[in-house]
């Protein structure tokens, strides 16, 4: 299984990371979305290098020009609320891909415990299909794989890019452990050292989803 850390190159991408960990630029919600958006905008076009291409022959005004296109679009899968400006990110650039929604949330059992469920699943068929699953923030890797199992009632995919801002390496271990090596790519904007007792990154950048639309109760 290959992991891309992006962090460890110079791009832009890493200014992007810098203003959504910023506290105070964190409390314009518009510009933090929008950051997200872009950061997905960047790994869409890294991931979309991987894809399969084939020639298309387009008629211009003058003569005929031969480009290579995707052979086959991927299915964009996004695990809800916080997933959603990453996702738009994404479909930005694959603006024919199908789409696919998958909600996830943590379920207190005490301050420092909790279950993760899975309420609401939309998906088109799967089978054979390159699958990619967008979530700003992979903390234990939990509420992902919970959301492939979920995907996987719609058929078996082809291969599965998982594309996250910021992982832990714990969550990082267990992609690896739970997802299927030989076909499993993961992409993050950076992954930090660990979590703390609420299971929140650290550094990180705080909860993704009140940072993007507002607290929750």
């Amino acid at each position: 299984m290959r992991t891309t850390d992006f962090s460890k190159t110079n791009t832009i991408l890493n200014q992007y990371l810098a203003e959504i960990r910023d506290v105070n630029v964190q409390k314009d919600s518009l510009r933090f979305r929008r950051n997200i958006e872009r950061i997905g905008e960047i790994m869409a076009y890294e991931i979309s290098r991987e894809l399969p291409y084939k020639p298309v022959r387009i008629q211009t005004p003058l003569d005929v020009a031969t480009e290579n296109v995707p052979a086959e679009q991927p299915v964009i899968a996004t695990i809800l609320r916080a997933g959603l400006p990453l996702h738009r990110g994404f479909i930005n650039y694959f603006d024919h891909a199908e789409n696919a929604f998958v909600s996830a949330y943590r379920k207190y059992i005490d301050e420092d415990n909790f279950d993760i469920h899975i309420e609401y699943i939309a998906s088109p068929r799967l089978d054979n299909k390159i699958l990619i699953i967008t979530d700003p923030m992979l903390a234990t890797g939990g509420s992902m794989e919970l959301a492939y199992k979920a995907l996987l009632t719609k058929g078996e995919p082809a291969h599965i890019h998982i594309a996250s801002v910021i992982a832990s390496e714990q969550a990082i271990r267990h992609i690896q452990a739970v997802f299927p090596a030989d076909k499993t790519t993961v992409w993050c904007g950076t992954i930090d050292p660990e979590l703390n007792a609420h299971s929140y990154i650290v550094p990180g950048l705080g909860d993704a989803g009140d940072l993007c639309y507002g607290e929750k109760e």
